[in-house]
């Protein structure tokens, strides 16, 4: 079975959801991302014991930082899906694509653009 992701997604793999800090997240926005979506296993179901934990909150850090900041805590969110769920995961993948496409591109990558332009 093929699933559909949204052709622009990138899917970075890391061990565990818990490894994921605010600098990778927001260092994506400063590469270019729209958006970032986190996937981690089955809140209780952690093979690192804590990871997810840590993960869920270390993205709702960095949405209110993005909402601080005036980028818009909603370019983030964290899902949790067993590896068994892969039309779950396309699922989430495409309705995260059709919110950050309706919210537009981030000023971050346009601010990034418009400072390239001005050098």
């Amino acid at each position: 079975m093929r699933l559909k992701c949204p052709a622009d997604f990138r899917i970075i793999r890391l061990p565990c959801t818990g490894k994921i800090d605010l600098i990778h997240m927001l260092r994506a926005f400063e590469r270019g991302a729209d958006g970032v979506y986190v996937v981690g296993c089955m809140e209780g179901d952690c093979h690192f014991s804590t990871g997810n934990f840590r993960a869920r909150k270390r993205v709702e850090q960095v949405a209110r930082l993005l909402d601080a900041v005036g980028v818009g805590g909603e370019r983030v969110q964290m899902y949790n899906l067993s590896s068994g769920e892969g039309p779950l995961f396309a699922k989430y993948a495409n309705e995260m694509d059709q919110r950050i496409r309706g919210l537009g591109p981030s000023p971050i990558r346009e601010a990034i653009r418009k400072r390239k332009l001005a050098a």
